[in-house]
């Protein structure tokens, strides 16, 4: 099979390369990524080195996002702009390419003919919880940041079209993912970068929000298994199971690497900042037989492991010149390749 995957040199999206060519090295494929600051190639070095995959780098929002579509027999859409703090400064970005980029890809995807369409989406869409329940795939939409309204508007638009155009899509929601490769910006990664150096953790509010969290090594078995057997036109939901607070988890991280809790430092609380997200995924369990497989306590222990025996990575991520690498050795093929 052919399998193309949009912001495949992202967080989650390169994990899920490396994990299907794990598992089914017999398979093709294409990562497509703009290579925005969140996109980088380091990421899929292991792949592309062995020239495992292809890489073309591309806006989801260009109608030439037609032509590396053709001929594949699957689409898994990672693609999109993720950081609630930066769609509260300016939510453009995230109406352009998350509700438009997803748009043109809906319409190139029908006009090549793609058989199969997998929309990976958030558990942000549901909102916030109170103390008690979890969202399930019939929880209404209550999205209260931009980023979270975009990625509504692009489920809402999937399903749409396979109601109406009997587009062959299946929509996943998923709660806070961890481990290797993930931007240092968001929480779990950024509390480890600066306990390693020493420097303050910045953490929101008083800590209480509670996240559910699930290793992204889960996140990918379970998108394998709704790309294999998820009905058309259904949600699934993926979670961890592990709810916690953001202050716990900041001092888990810091005593795991031995430092004080005294480099805590609360910092003014994110505009609207949902409280608590909690994950029911029954169906996905009950439906495609998955289960998560990455206990917590293991899971942040190896993600820890990963940090620091790859500082060459968060140094060059931190400091930007990451960016300097595409440009250095991935310049020609992708521009052959989108020709």
């Amino acid at each position: 099979m052919k399998l193309l995957v949009t912001g495949g040199a992202g967080f989650i999206g390169s994990n899920f390369v490396h994990y299907m060519l794990a598992k089914l090295p017999e398979w093709q494929l294409v990562v497509l990524d703009k290579l925005t600051y969140a996109g980088n190639l380091k990421n899929l070095e292991p792949a592309l080195s062995q020239g495992r995959c292809e890489f073309v780098q591309m806006d989801i929002c260009d109608r030439a996002v037609l032509e590396p579509l053709r001929g594949c027999d699957a689409v898994i859409h990672f693609a999109a702009e993720s950081h609630v703090d930066r769609s509260i400064e300016d939510a453009a970005a995230f109406v352009r390419t998350n509700v438009d980029g997803t748009h043109n890809l809906i319409q190139a995807c029908r006009e090549a003919r793609v058989p199969r369409f997998l929309h990976v989406s958030t558990d942000e869409v549901y909102g916030s919880l109170g103390d008690e329940g979890e969202f399930t795939e019939q929880s209404p939409l209550q999205p209260n940041s931009p980023y979270a309204a975009t990625k509504a508007a692009s489920d809402l638009l999937v399903l749409a079209y396979v109601h109406t155009h009997k587009f062959p899509a299946v929509v996943t929601r998923c709660s806070n993912n961890y481990g290797p490769y993930q931007f240092p910006e968001k929480f779990i990664p950024l509390m480890i970068a600066q306990a390693m150096a020493g420097e303050r953790l910045p953490v929101y509010g008083a800590g209480l929000n509670v996240r559910d969290w699930i290793h992204v090594n889960d996140h990918c078995s379970a998108l394998d298994a709704v790309l294999q057997r998820g009905r058309e036109g259904d949600v699934y939901n993926i979670g961890g199971g592990c709810e916690m607070r953001n202050i716990d988890l900041a001092k888990l991280i810091l005593r795991a690497l031995g430092r004080s809790e005294n480099l805590i430092q609360f910092v003014t609380d994110r505009p609207g900042h949902d409280l608590r997200y909690a994950i029911n995924c029954e169906k996905t369990r009950r439906e495609l037989g998955w289960e998560a497989a990455v206990g917590f306590e293991d899971g942040l222990a190896q993600t820890i492991a990963w940090y620091r025996e790859h500082r060459p990575w968060l140094d060059d991520v931190r400091s930007g010149q990451y960016r300097d690498y595409f440009q250095k050795h991935y310049v020609q093929r992708t521009q052959t390749f989108a020709q």
